[in-house]
């Protein structure tokens, strides 16, 4: 018997938490994007013109894509996959400050907001980067994903890592506001040593011993492994990118229940 009510009340709670989660997720959907469809799309949009713009500068420079054979495809497996993680870290890094007035609410907690912020943006890139590659696709300047399973386990694992750091993140702003503009100075020059613009198995030894230290790095190794059929990278570690993520993940939500409790 005793048991049985213990199921119920669990049961009951993961209720009221899914639709508090719903709920989060649609005011997200209209805080962030507004309530007019012409917003989402913008979203949609701005990775693609951003791609489009590099692809038409290195065709003015008559160059060859480093990889394969469109330029495209090549900017567009390097870049789509910076922004996920970007955005997705720094949304969930603000995600506190811009809940506190639900936050009053003893239903809405921290992590009810936190999963509701990474369901969007999660979502959100996976209809871009579905649109985008399948526009390429259909112009002909890609081919479908050679190996479409790791491709997919490749997205979880951006989702994943951009979680990670923005948890970390999160958690030192509490401690530090000025963290916040800290890390976007650190985070900046990761856009160009991240292997977007280039191959990072042509560099010299000495070079990959200092990048194989970043974790975009890998992550944008693993989508091209996945997309490309014979794209052979010489630094990509799974093992160290998910071990990393994990941590992240888990220091993370350590710290924020560590903080509930000294606020409470």
């Amino acid at each position: 018997m005793l048991y049985r009510e213990w199921v119920k009340n669990i049961y009951s709670a993961l209720k009221i938490q899914f639709r508090v989660i719903i709920a989060l997720l649609l005011r997200e959907t209209r805080t962030t994007f507004g309530n007019a469809s012409i917003g989402y799309l913008w979203a949609i949009f701005t990775p693609a013109l951003g791609i489009a713009l590099l692809v038409l500068i290195f065709s003015f420079a008559a160059r060859q894509p480093p990889f394969g054979q469109s330029l495209a495809l090549f900017f567009a497996t390097g870049f789509l996959t910076y922004e996920f993680y970007n955005k997705l870290s720094n949304s969930i890094m603000t995600v506190i400050d811009s809940n506190k007035a639900l936050l009053l609410y003893p239903v809405v907690t921290p992590i009810s907001a936190i999963i509701a912020r990474f369901l969007l943006i999660t979502l959100t890139y996976f209809i871009i980067m579905f649109l985008f590659y399948g526009i390429l696709i259909f112009f002909g300047l890609a081919e479908f994903p050679s190996f479409p399973t790791k491709f997919c386990y490749a997205f979880l694992a951006i989702a994943l890592f951009g979680l990670g750091v923005g948890l970390v993140n999160l958690t030192l702003i509490k401690l530090w506001e000025s963290w916040r503009f800290v890390w976007q100075i650190i985070n900046r020059p990761i856009f160009f040593i991240s292997g977007i613009f280039f191959i990072p198995s042509l560099l010299p030894e000495y070079a990959l011993d200092y990048l194989k230290w970043n974790p975009v790095l890998h992550l944008i190794e693993w989508i091209r492994t996945a997309y490309y059929p014979n794209y052979d990278s010489r630094i990509l570690d799974v093992g160290f990118l998910l071990s990393l993520s994990l941590i992240f993940i888990v220091l993370g939500l350590f710290a924020e229940r560590l903080n509930r409790h000294r606020k409470s």
